[in-house]
């Protein structure tokens, strides 16, 4: 037996010492640490003259992997043994490639023969060639060229003037993937006219499987334009759904038109497994199809195969699927180490795990009420599509969605995405996604085998899944039963609006119109806004289990308030009547602060002419020797003057100055006190009972009142605080400030009994 060579054995220990510092991301100190904030950041530096070792290389790639995140959930996922099986097999297709030339043929030949013919055993492809590509396109776009040079004979030497006379043709299904024939066509140099569109189903079978009838017809219409038919695109799972096309009847079409026919999916990885739908198993009979192994396995950096059969070798060749370069060949590396670590028993756990993980969802989905699966084979389908759907026997209390059926799809696709995005991220390992049907809508897509792999799903998060679908359930229900409940509220309130978001998956959007109509477009706007953002902190703050948000990023609508989901104690009326009563506090404190610079600006103005106009009355009373110092100090000795201390007030409100009693203090005490006495509808908030909820979850009781009671409180202490604040400020918050204009000189001496009622009108 011979030994192996050292230098591969300290490569192979080398790079998975590596790979583990990588992961685990404990390689810098914390000194180090503050090193790198200070100097590496995202700036690019000299190259270093004296060289680097390997463990600050590493740092720098670490570094640059993780960023400054320190928190664990956002890391790389783990990669596992026979994830570093394929990661070695870069580092050896480099070490390999400096070996001598004899010795590289003859290895290479090795890896492609062995590769190739398990791929072949494994999917069922009898007698095929193997095309191994970075670029899960490159297989089908190397398909077409072969496909070209079988049918222009002349192509290689003359080039694309061989296919003006006869065009040709790449018909697709609806439901391939976005933008593939584009990128086929701009790959190949033909025109977009090359590309024939086929619909799928639209009256019998499903909906996501190509019209096989109709492509019949555009193939012979094509004919009998002078067209060539090259090659149809067949999918063995839909990127979508994950339904299979009708590959049987898709197969005697080609042959009957000379067609070649390519299949791709997902579906193609259950052909390893023992029992196998006969749908699937028709693509066995394709002239070719690409097969992605990294996802279904869960090995990263793993080349994407194309199994394909052809017996000319020179036009494999002009098709460039093979290649005289040896180093071209070390792209089966990788795949060659990592299906030998996996083993034939290994491979084919992995995919019938997937598949088992496929019907527990499915399984459990049948019986959850209000969803509803789109899948193409119940008992062997490895992709499950469901959504959210609304109950015919729900019961609704008059608050039903209403209106066409384009807006009910919009609102439950809106409450679906929202779906998607919470179960994905509730329940990261069970690789949800959110995926756009065109009949269906928005749904939630669950495919283990392109995830199960790379994410170690297994049967717990499976049923951690369902467990969470269950509980988001009645929140779906329940928002779209109060949505119209929501908007026929809002409506019957002058001072809000109602704004028309399907998209917004929650309760409703609205927004509080200002009620002045004496401002200007721009005032009127601003002042909106303002009003419109302060609410939305009121809203934020209070103690409810409602999600209160200005919207998303790159919404149209500005200056809104967007509610989120609901549940089935939510009283609506009450938080309509509790937006009305903040918006018009904050509204109605908003008109002050705005009219106040002039209202104060006027009142001095006219406080200054009183003030003048009582010193000329007083000059005129008193007469002029009483002005003169010394004489008007004895004067006044002798012959006191009877002098009052008049009082004004300064109204905010009518920004003038008023006349006052000397009881004004007593008075305004009584009016405070009793307004603050005064009646006020109040909610009745149980104790541990959070705001906008009635009594009793799932009675039909509501709350007796229309506002939140220490709400209005603590507005009211936050309005009592701002105004202690302005009137430090010499800027007036109350309704009324006292104004005392005194008309007496302020050397005059005022008898003993008038001092203390001066005083006091004073006070």
């Amino acid at each position: 037996m011979k030994m192996m060579d050292p230098t591969l054995a300290e490569m192979g220990n080398h790079l998975s010492d590596a790979m583990k510092i990588l992961e685990s991301g404990k390689l810098e100190s914390e000194q180090g640490k503050e090193r790198r904030k200070l100097s590496w950041k995202d700036f690019p530096g000299p190259l270093q003259g004296d060289g680097q070792d390997v463990v600050s290389i590493l740092q720098l790639v670490q570094n640059l992997m993780h960023g400054e995140d320190e928190k664990q959930g956002h890391r790389m996922q783990y990669v596992g043994e026979q994830g570093h099986m394929a990661l070695l097999g870069h580092s050896l297709a480099a070490y390999i490639s400096v070996l001598e030339r004899e010795r590289l043929r003859k290895l290479t030949t090795r890896i492609l023969s062995d590769t190739t013919l398990w791929l072949c055993r494994l999917f069922r492809y009898e007698n095929g060639s193997a095309y191994y590509h970075e670029d899960d396109c490159e297989g089908l776009v190397k398909m077409c060229r072969l496909a070209i040079n079988t049918h222009y004979e002349d192509y290689a030497t003359e080039g694309f003037t061989v296919l003006s006379s006869k065009p040709p043709v790449i018909y697709q299904s609806a439901a391939s993937r976005p933008g593939l024939g584009q990128h086929l066509c701009s790959q190949l140099g033909l025109p977009l006219s090359s590309l024939c569109i086929v619909p799928c189903n639209t009256m019998f079978g499903s909906l996501h499987q190509m019209d096989v009838a109709l492509l019949d017809k555009l193939i012979r219409d094509d004919r009998e334009s002078g067209k060539l038919p090259l090659l149809l695109i067949a999918n063995a799972g839909t990127p979508g759904a994950g339904h299979t096309d009708k590959l049987s009847r898709l197969k005697e079409l080609c042959v009957q038109h000379n067609m070649w026919l390519h299949v791709e999916g997902v579906n193609l990885a259950t052909l390893v497994l023992g029992q196998v739908s006969s749908t699937v198993t028709a693509a066995t009979k394709c002239d070719s199809m690409t097969l992605t192994p990294g996802p279904w396995l869960g090995l990263p950096a793993v080349p994407a195969v194309t199994l394909y059969r052809h017996e000319d070798p020179a036009l494999s060749l002009a098709a460039g699927l093979t290649s005289s370069q040896p180093v071209e060949k070390l792209r089966a590396l990788p795949l060659w180490l990592s299906l030998q670590y996996l083993g034939h028993d290994g491979i084919l756990q992995r995919i019938k795990h997937a598949s088992q993980l496929s019907q527990q969802l499915l399984e459990h989905l049948k019986t959850l009420a209000s969803i509803k699966t789109s899948v193409e084979d119940e008992l062997n389908s490895p992709v499950v599509v469901f959504r959210f759907s609304q109950d015919s026997n729900t019961p609704s209390s008059g608050g039903s969605v209403k209106g066409n059926v384009a807006e009910e799809r919009d609102i439950l696709d809106a409450l679906n995405r929202w779906l998607g995005e919470q179960l994905a991220q509730q329940v990261p390992l069970s690789g949800v996604d959110v995926v756009e049907l065109e009949d269906e809508g928005t749904c939630v897509r669950f495919s283990p085998l392109m995830t199960a792999a790379a994410l170690g799903t297994q049967e717990n998060d499976v049923a951690a899944l369902v467990e969470k679908l269950g509980e988001m359930i009645p929140v779906l229900s329940c928002t779209l039963r109060f949505r119209q409940d929501f908007k026929d509220e809002v409506l019957q309130q002058a001072s809000l609006s109602y704004i028309e978001d399907q998209s917004w998956p929650g309760l409703g959007v609205v927004r509080y119109e200002a009620r002045s109509t004496d401002l200007d477009e721009d005032k009127r706007q601003y002042r909106v806004e303002k009003i419109n953002s302060d609410l939305l902190k009121k809203l934020m703050e209070l103690d409810t289990d409602l999600y209160f948000s200005d919207g998303p990023e790159f919404c149209e609508e500005k200056n809104c308030i967007f509610i989120g989901m609901a549940t089935e104690d939510l009283d609506v009326a009450e938080l309509v009547e509790t937006i009305v009563s903040i918006g018009k506090d904050i509204e109605e404190s908003g008109k002050f602060f705005e009219n106040m610079t002039e209202v104060v600006r006027r009142g001095i103005q006219e406080a200054e002419q009183q003030l003048q106009k009582a010193n000329e009355e007083k000059l005129m009373e008193e007469g002029v020797l009483r002005q003169i110092p010394l004489v008007g100090s004895v004067l006044n000795w002798f012959s006191p003057v009877q002098a009052s201390v008049k009082g004004r007030t300064f109204n905010l409100a009518e920004g003038c100055l008023d006349s006052t009693e000397p009881v004004y203090s007593v008075k305004a005490q009584m009016n405070k006190e009793a307004s603050l006495d005064s009646p006020k509808s109040v909610t009745k908030q149980f104790p541990g009972q959070k705001l906008f909820r009635r009594h009793g979850a799932g009675s039909d009781s509501v709350s007796d009142t229309s506002s939140v009671s220490h709400l209005e409180e603590s507005f009211r202490e936050t309005a009592h605080v701002q105004a202690i604040d302005a009137e430090e400020a010499e800027v007036p918050q109350e309704h009324h400030v006292h104004i005392e204009t005194e008309t007496a000189l302020s050397d005059q001496r005022v008898p003993e009994g008038q001092e203390t009622e001066s005083v006091d009108a004073l006070r």
